[in-house]
């Protein structure tokens, strides 16, 4: 395995979550006592690279966010996760995703009230290709596409693996990005969209192309479905793991973050997806976007009690 300054590379979704608890999401023209607020960073990479992290990756940002009082606190919470930043990009007209999050506590169920205004995210022309090379995982979601495809292509030329975390069709580039990826992880509800399939292992044969690595299909309380180059029409089935699930919060978003981590150390692809799925699952019981993330001790122990 070559010597390289990080395990996982991240560009994309940086995110100020306010999280607001209440017994249940309220029906139209109804109150609702809040119970807790909180103020947490989140999105898609940022929450990734905070559980790859926790698990022991080295990793970095190389986004572009702003100069405002959400983008600094974005980043001190990044620091403080002994994640990488310096090669990020900080302009005075960008701006990190502010989102507020509904949590409903008895459902365990969240709703997600984010504004883009002013997100760039992977910029067209950063970071500088040897940084890109300089990893052993890239890391792209779909916030920022030209960049993330100009960095992508500079990962697949040099054998980099590259994990997308994909959630919905962002314009221009998007279809040459999604084809690109080879170890694509979508949500059932996602790959149901781009395929007109929503059984898993019909999905998962309509998504193959001839840059995957490998294929996985997430799907909450049912678990995943997964399928890699050396049996493309197979799709293999993992169950979630039992747990009382508090807050599902950035739980895609860990699965990703865990799998970019068991990648780097170039874990077989099953070990890869059962400590991804139990990172998610384990997750799930706290509440948070990011403050639930397991470490790596606590996940070898869930492991360790659950197989």
């Amino acid at each position: 395995m070559k010597s390289c300054p990080f395990d996982v590379l991240g560009l994309g979704a940086v995110a100020v979550d306010d999280l607001i608890y209440v017994d249940a999401f309220p029906a139209p023209d109804r109150k609702v006592q809040v119970l807790d607020t909180a103020r947490q960073c989140g999105g898609l990479t940022a929450t990734a690279l905070v559980a790859a992290a926790r698990l022991g990756a080295r990793c970095a940002y190389a986004g572009t966010v702003g100069t405002d009082d959400l983008s600094t606190f974005a980043l001190d919470q990044l620091r403080q996760e002994s994640i990488d930043l310096k090669y990020t990009r900080q302009t005075r007209s960008a701006r990190v995703f502010h989102s507020r999050i509904i949590v409903g506590k008895n459902s365990g169920t969240r709703n997600i009230f984010p504004d883009g205004r002013g997100v760039i995210g992977a910029s067209a022309a950063w970071p500088p290709a040897t940084v890109i090379r300089g990893t052993r995982v890239l890391l792209v979601d779909h916030v920022g596409v030209r960049g993330m495809l100009r960095a992508a292509k500079i990962a697949g030329r040099a054998d980099i693996p590259i994990v997308g975390d994909l959630e919905r069709d962002s314009g221009s580039g998007f279809a040459e990005l999604f084809e690109f990826v080879d170890h694509l992880i979508l949500s059932l509800e996602f790959a149901a969209h781009r395929t007109g399939c929503s059984d898993p292992a019909r999905a998962l044969r309509r998504l193959w192309n001839s840059h995957r690595q490998t294929v996985i299909i997430t799907d909450g309380p049912r678990g995943c479905w997964y399928a890699d180059r050396a049996e493309p029409k197979g799709a293999t089935h993992q169950p979630a793991f039992v747990v009382r699930a508090i807050d599902t919060t950035g739980c895609g978003d860990v699965f990703h973050g865990a799998y970019a981590a068991a990648l780097a150390q170039g874990l077989p692809l099953a070990e890869r997806v059962q400590i991804a799925t139990a990172a998610a699952a384990l997750k799930a019981t706290q509440p948070g976007g990011q403050s639930g993330i397991p470490n790596r001790k606590r996940l070898q122990k869930f492991l360790a009690s659950s197989l």
